[in-house]
């Protein structure tokens, strides 16, 4: 799960393979088993619905997020996952923030050094580059001919968001950590009412949501981003994958502007 606050990298990574789709799905699996311990009920575990709508843009199904938050009283009862961030910089001082789950700050701590270190990186200390970055809530929304420009504002505003900004084929929505869940809510409930009003077409036919999710979670925002040269880009791509590979990795955080990949 890589937060390059930038949709079309994130979404040519998603794509690029089944096996990077499962990989997801596993640490999704993870981050929905740690928040579901001691209340699997999403109705008042506010930090366990955020997680379930993070992997419902992801698109994993929905047997898995159940299977996920059941083993939260089972498998991990007895482990101790912490949540560990991790600052440093990759070539030409670019700004990285890894979020990892794990049960060995050591091990941790180690395969992230290494990477950073492989690909001409550094760890950092805490605070290092975080002061370049938001912690914000980060929608994105499909943008379809049905919802227009003018709707999709309205929407977003009316739910509390700070900005929306739009793009040739998504809206990018952000909020404050604190409005992200109340935000999430309300457009899934716009979603609703849309699904509704729609026609009918064939009996029992199933008919497709309107405001269509492509990512929805609490991710580090960087205030500004730099271009790296382009004979640096290919490494610190290379060095995004690796990380991402860590089966201890949750999201990795930076503050370059990458080229699209229109592969």
């Amino acid at each position: 799960m890589s937060g390059h606050s930038k949709w079309h990298n994130i979404a040519a990574k998603k794509g690029k393979a089944d096996a990077a789709r499962g990989r997801i799905f596993t640490k999704l699996g993870r981050e929905l088993a740690v928040a579901a311990k001691g209340n699997p009920n999403p109705a008042t575990n506010s930090k366990l619905a955020d997680v379930i709508a993070k992997a419902k843009a992801a698109n994993m199904p929905n047997d898995n997020i159940q299977r996920s938050i059941k083993k939260a009283a089972g498998e991990l009862s007895g482990s101790d996952y912490k949540e560990l961030t991790y600052e440093g910089y990759g070539v030409a001082g670019s700004a990285v923030i890894i979020q990892t789950l794990t049960d060995n700050n050591n091990r941790t701590a180690g395969d992230v050094r290494s990477v950073l270190s492989k690909h001409g990186g550094s760890m950092g200390s805490t605070g290092c580059v975080s002061y370049n970055f938001e912690n914000k809530g980060y929608i994105v929304v499909e943008r379809t001919l049905e919802l227009d420009e003018d709707t999709m504002t309205e929407f977003a505003l009316d739910a509390g968001a700070d900005d929306i900004r739009v793009e040739d084929d998504i809206y990018e929505i952000f909020t404050t950590p604190e409005a992200f869940s109340d935000v999430r809510k309300y457009l899934e409930e716009k979603n609703a009412e849309l699904v509704a009003a729609a026609p009918k077409g064939r009996r029992n036919e199933e008919i497709e949501d309107k405001i269509k999710f492509l990512q929805a979670e609490i991710a580090m925002i960087p205030q500004n981003k730099i271009a790296l040269p382009a004979d640096k880009v290919k490494t610190f791509e290379n060095m995004l994958e690796a990380l991402e590979d860590l089966d201890d990795v949750q999201n990795v955080y930076h503050n370059v502007d990458l080229p699209d990949d229109d592969e």
